[in-house]
């Protein structure tokens, strides 16, 4: 990471909740604890949007693997590429994981792809076209606007930890399926 660890009590105590959690501080953690509050909040946003949305957790994980994905975020690729992994199948997170047209995508998740690399790329080149067709793939406009503010929220995550230099863990590395691992050939390198 580009910035000093921070030594506040207050910063101590959120790494420590981490290390409690997982065993160890993730890398990106040490970035957030120069604000733990702003990390905290930023979660509970997150947990908030997913806990109501219409979204099923495999569209979620696909949007965000696709944000981390054309973003170039490898941190979050590996991390979400996991949880996908678990959801829809290894082959599959990995296939997503490189760009790859995924048939076994529903005509719905194929729409939510497509979508989160408008968002990511050129949201204002986004059409009522686009917007069209997710309805037509069966999204109201209640899960499009979740769907985007998912791919928003990711890019805000994503662009502060790699702005700062954050580099996957070894230990989520090592816990990534192969196959995602293989996949995820872009941005930061794993730390040591």
């Amino acid at each position: 990471m580009f910035l000093n660890e921070p030594t506040t009590s207050e910063a101590a105590a959120y790494l420590e909740r981490d290390r409690a959690t997982t065993g160890y501080v993730m890398n990106f953690r040490r970035a957030w604890a120069w604000r733990p509050d702003v990390a905290e909040a930023f979660v509970a946003l997150g947990k908030q949007l997913t806990d109501q949305s219409g979204l099923a957790p495999r569209e979620i994980a696909l949007l965000v693997c696709t944000t981390a994905r054309v973003l170039g975020d490898s941190y979050c690729s590996l991390a979400w590429g996991s949880k996908f992994a678990e959801l829809a199948g290894p082959a599959l997170a990995a296939e997503v994981l490189r760009g790859a047209d995924a048939d076994s995508l529903s005509i719905r998740e194929q729409a939510l792809k497509l979508w989160a690399e408008q968002v990511v790329r050129d949201p204002n080149a986004a059409t009522v076209q686009q917007i069209d067709k997710l309805r037509t793939a069966g999204l109201n406009d209640r899960e499009i606007f979740e769907a985007t503010v998912h791919v928003a929220l990711r890019l805000a995550f994503s662009t502060v930890n790699d702005a700062l230099g954050a580099r996957p863990d070894h230990e989520l590395v090592a816990s990534a399926p192969p196959e995602v691992r293989a996949a995820v050939s872009y941005g930061r390198r794993p730390s040591n």
